[in-house]
């Protein structure tokens, strides 16, 4: 199962406030590409897919598909603040390699 992160749920709570219309819900998904073969994405969805499977925390909905539920498995979201910048960081146990810019991987 995916887990999110209190701060992560209140900072997607945060945007999705922003937004007119009201999305329903958060789509988490791995797609294929990126220097290591996949990356992360994250974007507002108004309805979930026929086949996704629907996570709830704290009243927040998270759609994630079939294929990428097998890559995400024991991961986890947090939404962090550094000096370098702000951003959702993926602690993926299923992640064998990264790339050098961070932003794509291999399971």
């Amino acid at each position: 199962m995916v887990q999110l992160t209190e701060k992560a749920v209140g900072k997607v709570k945060e945007i999705m406030g922003s937004q007119d219309p009201a999305p329903a819900g958060l789509r988490i998904a791995v797609v294929g590409g990126g220097c290591s073969g996949f990356s992360y994405s994250m974007a507002f969805e108004n309805q979930p897919g026929v086949l996704d499977k629907t996570l709830t925390y704290d009243g927040l909905k998270v759609f994630i598909d079939q294929a990428s539920l097998l890559y995400l498995e024991g991961a986890e979201v947090d939404y962090v603040e550094s000096l370098e910048g702000a951003g959702f960081k993926f602690n993926n146990p299923n992640v064998k390699s990264t790339c050098g810019c961070g932003s794509s991987f291999q399971a």
